[in-house]
């Protein structure tokens, strides 16, 4: 069977090892010249499997009109009917049940995900990174640590490590908490979570890919349009040419709506922008992955490097304030942790993202009502996270409805 995966980032990738495993022949279309190109480029590299928490809560809520006026440093909000409609659908979503249930979701999601990961490791023989490093969540007051009791609570029950801790306790953890700015009243840890980059894993994939298995990758290469006829999707015009297959995986992320829109499908899925700043460790930087909840900012050790990650800005594409956002994620994090980097460096590195976010931050994985298309898309901040699950479940999909 011939499958077209359509998206080279490490959730597309991911999909077409899985694909090949199930002995299908393999075709990925990107329109970039690399692979991980995209979001998987310089995101956060850390494999958050405890760190699955809904963003649509109920706190998140009298939250809003300070997120709409502009007085969230960590969020840009412009307004658009794109994101008002997906905004309805994410409101609906801020109820007790719903955060609980979307985060339990997530969690099953990550938690298959870490173990396919552990196995895919064991088969594959380039390095990207990968250390367990352990996670901090840094809670910076009561409020905070009450809104995570229930949730570690939660992931306890359904077999995750995530523990609540004292600032002594996080401390004893990662001392280079002691040079913080600013106080840590507490902090989830979980010490099994791990950081890798998730650019050179899918770089290496790729390699190995075409090495050993019936993978084939066009890269620069534009999908701009799904031919359907009869309920089946069964080409996809690519440079103005149509390439036939038995089956389509759509795996473009924030760009998905617009390619399955070309059939009449609506992922809901909006493009969340994020951004990191890479640079050389400073004399305190810190070993776990550290994230500090109330700036929506983490800190991760990646091979001798720190990768600041953080925000997320609801603007659509627009990528004009690039510049101005990594400065001031530059600056936040040097104030928030001022030895954890090497702030004056001349190589630091820039960088920003497109998350594909759904109003309940689950992606969206399987067939759709057109038969031989299927989606693997919208996986939030948790693409890398999630990736081994998802592709594993999009390669079965596929293979159970042929």
């Amino acid at each position: 069977m011939h499958v077209v995966v359509l998206g080279a980032g490490v959730v597309g990738v991911t999909t077409a090892y899985y694909l090949s495993q199930l002995g299908c022949r393999v075709t990925v279309v990107d329109r970039a010249s690399e692979v991980g190109d995209g979001a998987s480029f310089a995101n956060a590299g850390q494999l958050s499997y405890s760190f699955t928490d809904a963003l649509a809560k109920p706190a998140f809520l009298s939250h809003l009109p300070a997120l709409i006026l502009g007085r969230d440093d960590g969020a840009q909000v412009r307004l658009s009917p794109g994101l008002v409609a997906w905004g309805m659908r994410f409101v609906g979503q801020c109820t007790t049940r719903h955060a609980r249930e979307n985060t339990l979701a997530v969690l099953k999601i990550a938690m298959r995900s870490a173990r396919l990961l552990t196995e895919l490791r064991e088969e594959l023989p380039f390095d990207f990174w990968h250390r367990q490093a352990g996670k901090l969540v840094l809670l910076s007051d009561q409020a905070e640590i009450d809104g995570a009791q229930a949730t570690v609570k939660l992931k306890q029950e359904h077999g995750c490590d995530a523990r609540l801790l004292s600032r002594a306790e996080a401390l004893s953890v990662e001392p280079a908490l002691e040079h913080v700015s600013e106080d840590v009243a507490g902090a989830v840890y979980s010490g099994s979570d791990e950081v890798a980059d998730s650019q050179k894993f899918t770089a290496g994939l790729r390699d190995w890919l075409e090495a050993n298995r019936s993978v084939d990758f066009r890269l620069s290469a534009n999908a701009t349009k799904l031919v359907a006829s009869n309920g089946q999707t069964h080409a996809v015009v690519v440079d103005g040419d149509e390439l036939e297959a038995d089956a389509f995986v759509v795996c473009t992320g924030a760009w998905s709506p617009a390619l399955l829109g070309t059939v009449g499908i609506n992922p809901h899925v909006f493009p969340v922008r994020g951004y990191s700043i890479t640079l050389p460790p400073g004399v305190q930087a810190p070993s776990v992955s550290m994230t500090a909840l109330k700036y929506r900012m983490v800190y991760s050790r990646l091979d001798g490097l720190i990768r600041i990650a953080g925000f997320a800005d609801f603007r659509g594409f627009d990528t004009s304030t690039d510049g101005q956002r990594t400065n001031f994620l530059l600056d936040l994090a040097r104030r928030y942790a001022p030895l954890a980097a090497d702030y004056g460096a001349e190589d630091i590195r820039p960088w920003g993202g497109f998350r594909p976010m759904t109003p309940n931050g689950q992606p969206r994985v399987g067939p759709t009502r057109s038969r031989g298309l299927f989606v693997n898309t919208g996986h939030g901040m948790l693409g890398w996270t999630l990736a081994c699950a998802t592709g594993y479940d999009a390669a079965q999909a596929v293979a159970q409805a042929h």
